[in-house]
């Protein structure tokens, strides 16, 4: 999969901006401030309809415009060239084209455009708590299949009416509410089990590939274990919401299930959260990236494009130049306020100033 081109309009700090892409490595530079991350953040929108950033729609555009388009050729290893278009309104009207096409639902478009995003907020990966990691379990899951998005969206949907019902009750429970609590207590344990089952097995797969990647940065063998292993798979979901029931219903939310896990990363045997240094929690949290994008590439056949904004500036020398040196395979786009280290083989470099880019 290959991102041919780029088309911007009113974007972020764009008015216009048109750009080409190669097939290996292109380095995005310039000054803070200039609009590196926007041209990422751009691509990332388009795979997934969300800013990496968590910025909301209005800021997307640019200011004194009304709509922004995103505009991207891909090509896929098979040949077949596409055309996805966004179109972001004020309004809050979007649309989604893909080769003029209007998508009906934004899920369509999972898989039509992988990309792997690191920037220097994944440092929350591994210091911050648990939600991030949850975010990069069920992210990673939907771009090994999309089955898992429609997995995810049902568990939410279950949880908003299963909360509705608690808060509704405010603490005094009916016959017909306690029914209405298995009906939501047995949906959510079906679906939550499948995904704790599809979470387990990522983590199995994915803490090899964290390991290697986090020994090419840090240049040395380090033990680095990921833990998935939350309370209620031992017992069984209904097991454990029926245990809590009488909790949730005090607290008028609900305590035990999916939405509450956590991964648990460790270094030398010691939890990296507490006691790794903010240097070792940068290299950790480039390496669940790292060994995410590899886990899809191999399961999809395909790697995504690889987008590190940024990143050399979170980085020491020693691992910044590791990192240059074990870039995977596939297209690749850094961004960068620093000089290119000497030894960086960059296909193609681009220059930011102000909004417009400088080939």
């Amino acid at each position: 999969m290959l991102v041919r081109s780029l088309e911007l309009v009113d974007f972020r700090n764009y008015i216009t901006a048109q750009l080409d892409f190669v097939p290996g490595t292109t380095a995005i530079v310039g000054d803070n401030g200039q609009g590196k991350t926007n041209l990422a953040e751009s691509l990332g929108y388009l795979a997934t309809l969300e800013s990496f950033r968590g910025a909301p729609i209005d800021a997307l555009i640019r200011n004194g415009a009304d709509t922004a388009i995103i505009r991207a050729e891909i090509i896929h290893d098979d040949g077949r060239e596409l055309l996805i278009e966004a179109e972001i309104n004020r309004s809050g009207r979007n649309r989604v084209l893909v080769n003029r096409q209007r998508l009906s639902r934004s899920r369509e478009l999972l898989g039509v455009l992988r990309v792997s995003v690191f920037s220097p907020d994944d440092l929350a990966l591994v210091k911050e708590g648990p939600a991030e990691r949850r975010r990069l379990m069920d992210d990673t899951l939907v771009s090994l299949a999309v089955k898992h998005d429609s997995l995810r969206l049902e568990i939410d949907r279950v949880l908003k009416q299963r909360n509705s019902l608690l808060k509704q009750c405010g603490g005094r429970v009916s016959d017909d509410v306690s029914l209405t609590l298995d009906v939501w207590d047995e949906k959510l344990a079906q679906h939550g089990e499948q995904l704790g089952h599809a979470r387990a097995t990522l983590v199995a797969r994915l803490t090899p590939m964290v390991l290697e990647a986090y020994e090419q940065l840090a240049g040395r063998a380090t033990p680095v274990e990921l833990v998935y292993e939350p309370p209620w798979r031992r017992t069984g979901l209904l097991h454990a919401l029926s245990a809590a029931r009488a909790d949730d219903i005090r607290r008028q939310s609900s305590t035990v299930g999916p939405h509450r896990d956590d991964v648990e990363i460790s270094l030398n045997g010691l939890p990296a959260r507490t006691h790794a240094s903010q240097g070792e929690q940068r290299s950790l949290a480039l390496a669940l990236r790292l060994g995410a994008h590899r886990l899809v590439a191999d399961k999809v056949g395909t790697p995504p494009i690889l987008i590190l904004d940024d990143v050399l500036s979170e980085l020491d020398s020693a691992r910044a130049a590791a990192l240059l040196a074990n870039l995977p395979i596939g297209q690749v786009l850094i961004t960068t306020a620093s000089p290119l280290p000497s030894d960086a083989r960059a296909d193609r470099v681009l220059r930011v100033s102000n909004g417009t880019v400088l080939v």
